[in-house]
């Protein structure tokens, strides 16, 4: 199957299929004679399985590990439950910290419109300036670090 087929059955783009090869997470195609890819048939499989893991939070890196064990013949059962599970606490972590996030911008909000209620029409309120500097705190630093790593696939 030539990549043309596989990008369009897979949802995903020839970039894409590329990128995953370098990665290691999908085999190196074999070259027609006029050198384009042609993927074995297990390719499309491959690529859903990637894309599923994608969508419930697995990196390309976590992948790359992984594949490359199923590849070699292992069985990394336990080890993908466990980043499953590490995962779970991740994003209790992140739902507390948005929560915090979230009770202490209303806080602000609920501050600044009281401001601008005092305010002349056209005057700056320098809502911004008048932040609390103890505003989130750490909670902000390990989210943003948390969103970062997801970002990062």
């Amino acid at each position: 199957m030539q990549s043309g087929e596989l990008s369009r059955l897979a949802g995903v783009s020839s970039d894409t299929l590329r990128h995953y090869e370098r990665r290691g997470i999908l085999s190196k195609p074999l070259r027609t004679s006029g050198g384009y890819r042609n993927y074995p048939a297990d390719s499309l499989d491959r690529v859903r399985l990637i894309q599923s893991a994608l969508k419930v939070g697995f990196s390309l890196s976590e992948l790359a590990t992984i594949l490359k064990m199923r590849d070699r013949g292992e069985a990394p059962c336990r080890r993908v439950r466990d980043m499953a599970e590490t995962k779970i606490e991740n994003l209790r972590q992140q739902i507390s910290d948005l929560l915090i996030m979230r009770d202490q911008l209303e806080r602000i909000v609920k501050d600044w419109d009281a401001r601008l209620a005092r305010m002349r029409k056209g005057k700056q309120a320098r809502l911004l300036e008048n932040l609390p500097h103890d505003v989130i705190g750490s909670n902000t630093n390990r989210l943003k670090a948390n969103l970062g790593k997801r970002g990062r696939r």
